[in-house]
This record gives structure tokens, C-alpha cells and sequence, in this order.
């Protein structure tokens, strides 16, 4: 028997006060615990998109997406469209494939009207749109499930209507690609005979509509074996392409086949596969399931039913990855405030691709739309993008990785490292075959099984030319991009306590390739194979693709440098393997220096024949190498390299993948980094505001987008060892809100306002005692 103490509620009762007081207490604690989450919530809402008009092609569409699945979504003459995109779906030519176009209709159509609007809601991962027509509205959710590969739509309407979901596809015949075309995929402007993408099969399978892509047996893969004389590896290689199939199956609750029809979107002729339903009804549940051969699960759809729970825990994953990290500002000026925006969008897109099983592509990810909305000349179809699908170029690449560090979020990092992992045998076997020496060597412009890409290769080659080498004047020797993934890596290890064993024959083979070749070289060429003060003698070499022919390039002496420096910092490692590393470290050379106006800078290299682009490798001891920068040794010479260096004052730019912005945050200069990230993260022009491009590459530009992530994270946080800098390039008069990752496992939460630090949490708070606020230190 439960027994129970009477208490008399007398006024003024000391108990009575006691229990108001606890009361109050209880309802303080849990508001202020939950506060900081509801804060977050908050802040986050504000930068949601939202579209009071429809839109006038896919150029202004809306971007949605999880899992590995991106979505672009926008509504056109009152007509609901939705482009399909999926990580690693290539085709035999090395193109990245859409998955194809959804357009949904209603009868009658309250879509029709003027009422509208479309929202993305940021914080939740889904679109909403909305409308109507008199008395007749209607509400659409548009979703990915973040643990599936299937796409939902939700809706319901205040009256019966009659809905149709087509699937629309342009490859519903074979298609021959020609010209500027085929710059989309592996063969870029060289194709050697006629380039073909066979047809998808496609067709009505009970009330469903099927669609799926396979590739033939001989894909470029066999071309470019052939081409590079390493055909007796073809067994052995791996090879993304061989036997890839990919396609999925659009279903409608209550719905049934009800006809093809044929129309022009564009300049892009296609044909359409119509479901209807039966009846009239004020709801309805559209879903898109995506399949790939390469899948390790094949995924069914469930009952209907299991909407609310896609729904419900793809909010979650959502809510988690926005409480992960966030930068807000409020500033007095509007432009300010849209980069703060737009930090969070791109951060979004980047966040669709979270579990792809390729990387998130430099050229537009997974969200490219048709190509002469970017470029007028470029009439092709909804599968262009520039510089092919396949095809990774690294010096871009690590531009939408890096800033992954500081968001926390590593598993995203997981495809980029697993990238060159799934490669590597391929590029060592490629190295033995060339000079018959150990390590990987991967070049700049590399195919997705680890092989140059054959148009950058060179078909017409003269005879007897190194079979290892890229005939091209951007490309030639340019090796060394490998090392910042390397890094990355290791840094992964140093900021989350990873575990990248798995990683490490990457990052040994990727130093060897160095050791050996530049070794093996200069036996080439004499006696001797270090110079007199034992060292590498590295050359050819290149810096970026910018100093061409170089002698002992900066980026890759610094690369050289800090991978091995980090590599003896792991408490992991064999005490043979640092041995090595700490021999290897001492061959490599010092960095060399010039002098502007009497002003000692950072030379590129030691000596270099011609400048073939506009990169500034000078300062890549800045960023990403961390070798100059505040409170070490040089800054001046950093710094003199910034203002005097003719090279980089002729390329400084914010276009594209262009760097400035986060040069200048790594050395303090305040205005500057404000200047050039403004520039970088400022509205693209385009209806959504994180399109950015195509700057030197495609839209949306994601290594534009990248670049900007990364500067505003230097000018807010920099870290140096276990030091935290706060503020190091941070405008006094921007307010802040942020959430960031530093290294040892370590989160820092502060609130800037009027230019004092009001409120820090750091996590472990035994690391608050290593947090310099820049802006009272100086």
C-alpha cells in the first residue's frame, strides 16, 4: 500500500515556499539547459529560402536532399518539377547521369492561382510549397529520407483532386554526344570515334514506373587502359564502371499507368511515363526509390505508413547536424548578413551528400540543372556538367573538404578519403608500370579508378615520351595535391580521435611516390641521387599548375614537410615507421624566397621555366600547410608575400576556387579577409543564393562555396597545436553566433556582441584554458 505525508498549504508555510520555490527552480533549469538548442533553432529558421512566386525554369530551382541523394525542386507554370540526382551514378563514358525528371500535376490545380509560396526549411531538411487557387489550396512536402534512397512527396489539398506523377527521361534513345559535349565526361575534347550513351530501360512495371541504366561491357575504363598501356592490369584494376547499373521505380498511393507522351523541355526532346489516380482524394504519397548495383543493400519500399517515421527521423538527422556547427551574424550591413546566410546554405548542400559513395563533385555536386541556363551556347541535356563527372580534379576537390573539419562533420569526409583508398592499388600498379619504382602516384586531373584522364593524358604523344606523364602544360609533374587529402586524414585523427589505419598504406605510399621518383630522377640524370646538403632534388616539379617546370616548389616542400612532421606526432605508428619518416623528413628541402621592392616573400620555388595559370602556391605555406600564420616565425615574410608578391596581387581574385580570402584570414589581415569573404559568400545572382558560378568551373560552384566556408571559419577561429584563437581576423562590428571544431575533440560555442565575447562554452571545458581571444590580446 502506497503511503503519502500530508502537507498543509497554509500561506506562508515554509514548506509551501519551499515547494514554489523548487518549482521554480525545475522550470529555470529546463529552460536554460534547452535554451542554447532553441536558440540554435532559431537562428537557423531565419536563413530559411523563401520563394513567393514560381519559378521560370530549373535554373531557379530549390535544393533538397540526404543520405547520398540530391534533389532540384521547383514549380513552373503550375507544374511541380523535380530533378533526380544520386551519388556514383557514372555511364560508360564516365558521365554523372541524373536519375531523370519528376513533374507532378493536380486537376484542377491550385497552383493555378496566385497564391503561392515555396520554403526551404533548413533546420527540418525538406521543402515546403504551397498555393491556391480561389477555395481551393494545396500543400506539398518534399523530402529525402536521410537513411534511404528514396525521394517523398506529401500531399494533401482542403478538396478531392486528381493527381498525376510523370517520370520524364531525354534518355529514352541512344544519344550521341558531340563537340563542347563531351566535356561532361571522361573524353572531354578528345573523344576517339563516336561517343555514345546507350538508352535507359524504361517502362511501366504493375502501377509503378521502372526506369534503370546499365553500361555496357566496354566503357572508357578499356579505353584508357588501352591508351596507357596497361592493359595486362585490366583484371586486377579497379574499375568503378564494369557492370554498373543504376535507375529506381516512381510510385503514387492509389495510383495506375496511364500512358506515354513526348515533349521538348528546353532544347531537350523527352518522353514521359504518366501515373494517375484512380480516384480523386484531398491527399496523396509520391515516392522515387533510386537503386544502384553497388548498393550493399537492396532497399524495397514499405507500406505507406512508414512516412511519418522517414519523416520524423530525417528531421532528427537534420536537427543534429545543424546543432553540430553554425556560424550567425548579425550586422548592421544586409550584405554581411547574406554571407552568414549563405555559410549555412551551401553547408546544407554539402550535407545532401553526407553518405555518398563518391565524393561531392567540385562542378555543381549533385545539384546541376540544365546547361544553357548557365551558359547559353551549351545546348545539352540536364546531364552536362564541365569538366565530367568521373573525372576529379584535386586542386578543386580539397577545397569542399577542408572546411568539414571545423563543421565537425567527418563522416562527410569519409567518401573523399575512401576515394583515393578504392584507388590506390591502381595508382601504385600504374607507377611500377611507368619507372619501376614503389608509392602512388596520383596526378592532378585523375579518373575515378585512379588513372590520368586520357584527354589530359594525350593522344597524340611523341614517340618514346614517359608513359607516366600527362602530355600537358597545366598538368606535367604536378603531383603533390594528394597531400592535403593526407592531411585531411590525419587531421581527422587529431580533431575527432579517429581511428585511419585503414588510411595510413594511403599516406605511406603517397610519400613514397616522392621519395622514389625524385630519387630515381636525378639517377637519371647523374650520379647522385641528393644534393649536396642531402637533399631531394625535386625536380620537375610544378607549383599548383601555375610554375611550371619547377625546381623545388614551395607547396610541395610544405606538403612534404608538415604530412611527415604530423605523422611523428601520432602516438599510433611503429618505431621502424618513424624512423622512416623522420629520414624522409630530413631530405626534404627548405622553402626558397625572393625579394619585392627590398621585401623578402615566399618564392613559388626555387626556380621554375613559366607560369601557366593564376594560383599563388607561394602562399600555400599559409593555407592549407599552416607553416606562417599568427604567433609563429615569418609572419612578416607571409605577410610581405600577400601585399608585394606581383603574381599574387595580378591573380588575387574571390571568383571560383581562388584562396585570397582565406590567405588573408591566416594572417590577420582583418579588412581584407572581410573584403574578399563578402565577395566570395555574398547572394550568386541566381534565385537560390548559394548557386554560385560557373567562376572556372560549373554551377553551383561547390569549390567557390568551399572557399568560402573556409575563410570565414580562419577569420573567426584559427588553431595552432592545442592553442584556440578567437577572432584573428574577425570585423568587431559583426556579431556572432558560433559553434565550431577544434583539434583534441574539442567544440567552442561563443556569443560576440558589440565586439566583447559574452558568453564561450568549451568543450571539454579543461581546453577553455587554451582559447585566446585575439580581440582583447592585442
Amino acid at each position: 500500500m502506497r503511503q503519502t505525508t500530508k502537507t498543509h498549504r497554509l500561506p506562508g508555510s515554509e514548506v509551501y515556499k519551499a515547494n514554489i520555490a523548487c518549482c521554480f527552480l525545475l522550470l529555470a533549469f529546463c529552460f536554460f539547459c534547452g535554451s542554447p538548442r532553441a536558440k540554435a533553432q532559431q537562428e537557423i529558421a531565419k536563413n530559411n529560402v523563401v520563394w513567393a512566386s514560381q519559378s521560370n525554369n530549373s535554373a531557379e530551382s530549390m535544393p533538397v536532399g540526404g543520405g547520398d541523394v540530391g534533389v532540384n525542386v521547383w514549380v513552373e507554370k503550375g507544374e511541380i518539377f523535380l530533378y533526380l540526382s544520386r551519388s556514383g551514378t557514372f555511364d560508360e563514358n564516365n558521365t554523372l547521369l541524373k536519375l531523370g525528371r519528376v513533374k507532378i500535376k493536380l486537376f484542377p490545380n491550385p497552383f493555378a492561382g496566385k497564391t503561392f509560396k515555396q520554403e526551404l526549411i533548413l533546420n527540418d531538411g525538406y521543402i515546403a510549397i504551397s498555393g491556391a487557387d480561389g477555395q481551393l489550396s494545396a500543400q506539398v512536402k518534399v523530402w529525402v529520407d536521410i537513411r534511404k534512397p528514396i525521394v517523398n512527396i506529401e500531399l494533401k489539398s482542403n478538396k478531392n483532386v486528381t493527381a498525376e506523377a510523370s517520370y520524364e527521361s531525354w534518355r529514352f534513345e541512344d544519344r550521341i554526344t558531340k563537340g563542347k559535349e563531351n566535356n561532361q565526361n571522361s573524353y572531354k575534347w578528345a573523344p576517339q570515334g563516336l561517343v555514345k550513351t546507350t538508352k535507359d530501360s524504361i517502362e511501366f512495371s504493375y502501377n509503378e514506373v521502372s526506369f534503370k541504366h546499365t553500361n555496357p561491357v566496354h566503357t572508357v575504363f578499356d579505353v584508357v587502359l588501352k591508351q596507357q598501356g596497361l592493359e595486362s592490369y585490366q583484371s586486377v584494376f579497379y574499375n568503378p564502371l564494369k557492370k554498373l547499373s543504376f535507375g529506381g521505380t516512381l510510385s503514387g498511393s492509389g495510383m495506375f499507368p496511364a500512358g506515354t507522351y513526348t515533349g521538348k523541355y528546353l532544347n531537350t526532346p523527352f518522353k514521359g511515363w504518366i501515373l494517375r489516380s484512380r480516384k480523386p482524394s484531398k491527399s496523396f504519397k509520391i515516392a522515387v526509390l533510386l537503386r544502384s548495383s553497388a548498393d550493399k543493400e537492396q532497399i524495397v519500399l514499405r507500406a505507406k505508413s512508414d512516412l511519418p517515421q522517414s519523416f520524423a527521423t530525417t528531421k532528427a538527422w537534420w536537427n543534429n547536424f545543424w546543432n553540430r556547427s553554425f556560424i550567425y551574424i548579425q550586422a548592421n550591413d544586409s550584405t554581411t548578413n547574406q554571407i552568414s546566410k549563405n555559410y549555412q546554405l551551401f553547408r546544407y548542400m554539402l550535407g545532401c551528400n553526407a553518405r555518398g559513395s563518391s565524393p561531392t563533385k567540385f562542378n555543381g555536386g549533385l545539384f546541376t540543372f540544365d546547361p544553357q541556363l548557365t551558359d547559353t551556347a551549351l545546348k545539352y541535356t540536364p546531364d552536362f556538367r564541365n569538366w565530367g563527372g568521373g573525372t576529379h580534379t584535386a586542386q578543386n576537390q580539397r577545397l569542399v573538404y577542408w572546411p568539414m573539419l571545423k563543421t565537425g562533420d567527418f563522416e562527410m569526409m569519409k567518401p573523399q578519403f575512401d576515394f583515393y583508398l578504392n584507388i590506390l592499388k591502381n595508382a601504385e600498379l600504374r607507377t611500377e608500370a611507368a619507372w619501376g619504382h614503389k608509392g602512388a602516384s596520383f596526378t592532378e586531373q585523375i579518373e575515378n579508378f585512379g588513372l590520368p584522364n586520357p584527354a589530359e593524358y594525350g593522344w597524340k604523344r611523341p614517340a618514346g615520351y614517359d608513359k607516366g606523364m600527362e602530355y600537358n602544360a597545366w598538368l606535367e609533374y604536378e603531383w603533390d595535391t594528394i597531400l592535403e587529402f593526407c592531411m585531411m586524414i590525419l587531421e581527422t585523427e587529431r580533431y575527432n580521435g579517429r581511428n585511419i589505419e585503414v588510411y595510413m598504406p594511403l599516406i605511406e605510399s603517397s610519400l613514397t611516390f616522392f621519395k622514389e621518383h625524385y630519387t630515381y630522377l636525378a639517377k637519371q640524370r647523374g650520379a647522385k641521387a641528393l644534393d649536396a646538403n642531402g637533399h631531394l632534388i625535386l625536380y620537375p616539379g610544378s607549383g599548383a599548375e601555375t610554375y611550371k617546370m619547377a625546381y623545388n616548389s614551395t607547396s610541395t616542400i610544405a606538403g612534404l614537410k608538415t604530412v611527415l612532421q604530423r605523422l611523428l606526432e601520432l602516438k599510433s605508428g611503429t618505431q621502424e615507421q618513424k624512423k622512416n619518416w623522420q629520414e624522409m623528413l630530413s631530405t626534404i628541402p627548405p622553402i626558397s624566397f625572393r625579394e619585392f621592392d627590398g621585401k623578402v616573400t615566399i618564392s613559388p620555388a626555387k626556380l621554375w621555366e613559366r607560369i601557366n595559370n593564376t594560383e599563388s602556391p607561394q602562399l600555400y605555406p599559409v593555407f592549407p600547410w599552416g607553416m606562417y600564420g599568427l604567433g609563429k616565425s615569418g609572419l612578416d615574410t607571409a605577410k610581405n608575400t600577400y601585399f608585394y608578391d606581383t603574381d599574387a596581387l595580378k591573380f588575387r581574385s574571390h571568383i571560383g576556387w581562388k584562396q585570397d580570402n582565406i590567405f588573408a584570414a591566416r594572417l590577420g589581415l582583418t579588412d581584407e579577409a572581410a573584403r574578399l569573404t563578402t565577395l566570395k559568400l555574398k547572394d550568386s545572382g541566381r534565385r537560390f543564393p548559394a548557386f554560385w558560378g560557373p567562376g572556372y568551373d560549373w554551377t553551383p560552384d561547390h569549390n567557390w562555396g568551399g572557399s568560402g566556408m573556409i575563410g570565414l571559419q580562419e577569420m573567426l577561429m584559427q588553431c595552432d597545436g592545442k592553442k584556440i584563437h578567437l577572432f584573428p581576423a574577425w570585423p568587431k562590428d559583426w556579431d556572432v553566433h558560433f559553434k565550431l571544431h577544434a583539434p583534441y575533440q574539442t567544440t567552442v560555442e561563443g556569443t560576440l556582441k558589440n565586439g566583447k565575447l559574452t558568453a564561450i562554452r568549451v568543450i571539454p571545458e579543461s581546453r577553455k584554458t587554451d582559447v585566446i581571444n585575439m580581440l582583447t590580446s592585442n
